[in-house]
């Protein structure tokens, strides 16, 4: 590791993510995997679906930036989706193919029949949503998950098992199910689900210690939801306790407020502690805005990675320290370079928040000459228009209207 890690001609960030006093309490794994679920938990985001071609071209994507597995979707169903899930794994993308199913024996042969290598198996896992989601009696997702995990591990596939609100069980109760599905069973590795992202970071490290202690040398994989926020920080807690895989999504598309997006999880492995995890940086931008017209999940601007305005400077004093910093010395203005993540560079943009440098750096693109006076004068038009339209100017509005305010101040200096 370099000398100086946080600061790289790529990267700026605190050094204080590297002092020896933060860094005693992490545990990282040697590899970290991404589990990517778009194609399954990111299709249940509301009002998504993707058809035959979406899947295979989502698959390319994902495997094009280096993702270690691809969670291809639930075969059960639709014929569809088996069928998509059939081609991906006949195409042998370079990632392994995983299918999602419910811990029933029937799902399991629908993913057998794919080809898949590795099987999610899902089961309730709470009492209180097994009462009152499910109206099972609690025996019924112990002997389900018996059953068809050992008939998934019979028929040669990796077994990942999944207790749907894990993090909202009774923790003495949950366990004791997954022990015994484990034992009597199979589970090659488990999966920490916080399907309602209901999970405070700090109890986050409890949760793993906690099954960690029952479960020693059992691979252990995140599967957390963004409902509060906290996924992201949560999945790097969770890895820092020695958790292997991270389950996410491309744009964190998913259920409700989504799940954990890959993208801001790897960059922050690589550039806050160090990690470099094998993603391809430079397909990020263009898998994320693929995903998002097939979705038709629009991206907000403020976005972190792919965001219209995330490397664009309206304020003039930000707009400053970039026109002052150049290229040599952009970090010092960003966290991280945008051609990293094969993205355009940074913009200073012209609305109500402007500042005077703005406005001489836009003067002297559209070669209007201006003494100091004169671009203040513009610069007080560019913020009444700013506050009149609401949005940001385009280059050819900046023009006339630069035009416009020089030509009346010329007038009206002549008739004084």
């Amino acid at each position: 590791m370099s000398t100086e890690p946080w600061k790289t001609k790529d990267w700026f960030v605190s050094p204080w993510n590297f002092s020896e006093e933060v860094r005693a309490g992490l545990h990282f794994p040697k590899k970290i995997k991404i589990h990517d679920v778009t194609l399954r938990d990111g299709e249940q985001q509301t009002g998504v679906a993707y058809d035959f071609n979406d899947k295979i071209r989502i698959a390319e994507g994902l495997a094009e930036a280096g993702v270690h597995r691809i969670e291809a979707g639930m075969p059960v169903v639709s014929r569809d989706d088996a069928r998509a899930i059939t081609e991906i794994v006949k195409r042998n993308l370079g990632p392994q193919i995983f299918a999602f199913s419910r811990c029933m024996v029937e799902d399991v042969k629908r993913a057998v029949d794919t080809g898949v290598k590795g099987i999610v198996m899902e089961v309730p896992a709470s009492e209180h949503i097994i009462k009152y989601g499910y109206r099972w009696p609690l025996e019924k997702a112990i002997d389900l998950s018996i059953e068809s995990t050992a008939y998934a591990h019979s028929q040669g596939l990796e077994v990942v098992f999944f207790p749907i609100d894990f993090t909202r069980a009774e923790m003495n109760w949950v366990l004791g199910l997954i022990e015994r599905v484990a034992t009597e069973g199979h589970m090659d590795s488990l999966a920490l689900v916080d399907t309602f992202g209901a999970t405070s970071p700090h109890a986050m490290q409890y949760f793993v210690r906690q099954v960690k202690a029952r479960f020693p040398g059992r691979p252990l994989e995140a599967h957390f939801h963004m409902d509060f926020g906290m996924g992201i920080a949560n999945t790097i807690l969770a890895l820092a306790e020695g958790v292997e895989v991270v389950q996410s999504t491309v744009l964190g598309v998913g259920e409700r407020a989504g799940n954990v997006p890959w993208e801001e999880t790897t960059l922050a492995l690589l550039m806050m502690y160090g990690i470099d995890i094998g993603i391809n940086l430079d397909k990020m931008y263009a898998l994320g805005k693929m995903v998002s017209e097939i979705s038709r999940h629009p991206i907000p601007g403020n976005r972190p990675v792919y965001g219209e305005h995330a490397f664009n400077v309206e304020s003039g004093i930000i707009a400053t320290w970039l026109i002052n910093c150049g290229d040599e010395h952009m970090t010092e203005v960003f966290p991280y370079r945008p051609s990293l993540i094969n993205r355009e560079a940074p913009r200073v943009v012209m609305g109500k928040g402007s500042g005077i440098d703005s406005v001489k750096l836009w003067l002297g693109r559209a070669r209007i000459p201006a003494s100091e006076e004169q671009a203040m004068t513009v610069l007080t038009a560019v913020k009444d228009w700013g506050l009149a339209h609401k949005r940001l100017m385009t280059d050819d509005e900046f023009v006339v209207l630069a035009k416009q305010t020089l030509a009346e101040e010329k007038v009206l200096h002549v008739a004084k």
